[in-house]
């Protein structure tokens, strides 16, 4: 398992790198992105766009994590179809190959015969990042890669990463937008019981080099396994003063809002983009959860988080599940939901709450249980 977590924290940041390039060049930028149709539309957005950089980074994930563990090549899924359609309206299969060079030659189709692009991105794909030092020689866990599958997040708020505002983070507090909240996400989950075992994000725009050399990522990891939890995030200390503060989406119902802002106060119901930049503030403690009344986010979105707050003592769990009854239900990675198509199969359709104190959490789901 430190074998894997090592190897997943260098592909984060290869992917990562990748996501970079893909912006350094903002008229290329443009020419690669492309609607979803059909079942693979997430239904919530009016416009949700599938990118180059997404299927590159999912393939490539896909390649590295394949080739160091083939028993793991079945089941390392992702958001995105590897078909890309190129300007001539030809359909191709976004794939890692052999040598750099094939793999610039395959982009190349896509990108309308741009070779200069395509050298880029290959260069990026294929190039062998810095070893991360994550302290994770002594970790030890029961598992093997043969009962673990993967969910893969290429870029995470891909509405924010084409956007591409820039925001400066300020120490401890919640930025709702901007490129800081475009993630890249891996989660790795038990085949047999869907539980969610280990997960990395690396946030590629997490700063600016003051120094002019561009925009510089963090990474972030955690894993859960029985009694080991280990985690890169130390556990955040309890915000001072009353109240809660929970993280939602700017078009959450009215009602959840209202009856959060009762709990919480107006001033600690905040607002953010990004299922996965959200969780990722619980996990820092710049919130003490994050509500989703709809089932609009999916494994890929929550799986990587999931596992880190659960390394703190927390965790994701079915909203409407918990509402139903007095069963806080974890949310699990394992089975698609039944006769659903497309991204919907994966759907976490009954909403979630993630959290990292199951007192707060029931403070939450009580004023919920007669609203929705």
């Amino acid at each position: 398992m430190a074998d894997l977590l090592r190897l997943l924290l260098r592909v984060a940041e290869k992917a990562a790198d990748v996501a970079r390039v893909c912006r350094q060049e903002a008229p290329l930028f443009q020419l690669l992105v492309q609607e979803k149709t059909g079942d693979d539309k997430n239904k919530k957005f009016v416009q949700d766009f599938k990118t180059l950089a997404d299927v590159v980074i999912q393939e490539m994930i896909r390649h590295d994590v394949g080739v160091q563990f083939p028993e793991m090549e079945g089941f390392i899924h992702g958001e995105e179809s590897n078909k890309f359609e190129n300007g001539l309206g030809e359909s191709v299969a976004v794939a890692v190959c052999g040598t750099q060079q094939e793999t610039a030659a395959l982009l190349a189709t896509v990108l309308d015969g741009n070779h200069a692009a395509a050298t880029l991105l290959a260069r990026a794909i294929h190039q062998d990042p810095a070893t991360i030092d994550a302290h994770t020689d002594g970790l030890t866990v029961p598992l093997s890669p043969s009962e673990l599958g993967i969910w893969i997040d290429p870029i995470d708020a891909t509405s924010q990463y084409i956007e591409g505002r820039e925001e400066v983070l300020e120490e401890g507090r919640l930025a709702p937008s901007g490129l800081h909240c475009a993630l890249v996400l891996i989660g790795v989950y038990v085949r047999s019981t869907g539980e969610p075992v280990m997960g990395v994000i690396n946030q590629p725009f997490n700063h600016k080099d003051p120094a002019g050399g561009g925009w510089r990522g963090k990474h972030f990891w955690g894993v859960s396994c029985g009694s080991i939890n280990v985690c890169s995030v130390s556990r955040p200390e309890a915000a001072p003063g009353p109240g809660l503060s929970v993280v939602l989406s700017s078009s959450e119902k009215p009602v959840v809002k209202e009856a959060l802002s009762s709990l919480c106060g107006p001033d600690k119901l905040m607002y953010a983009s990004g299922a996965g930049y959200k969780i990722l503030c619980v996990i820092q403690g710049l919130a003490d959860a994050y509500v989703l009344s709809e089932g609009s986010t999916f494994k890929w979105d929550s799986c990587a988080p999931h596992a880190l707050l659960r390394a703190l003592g927390g965790g994701v769990v079915d909203l409407a599940e918990c509402l139903r009854s007095d069963h806080l239900m974890e949310l699990t990675y394992h089975q698609p939901g039944a006769e659903r198509k497309g991204a919907e199969r994966w759907a976490n359709r009954g909403g979630l709450v993630a959290y990292r104190d199951c007192s707060q959490l029931r403070s939450i789901i009580a004023p919920l249980r007669d609203k929705l």
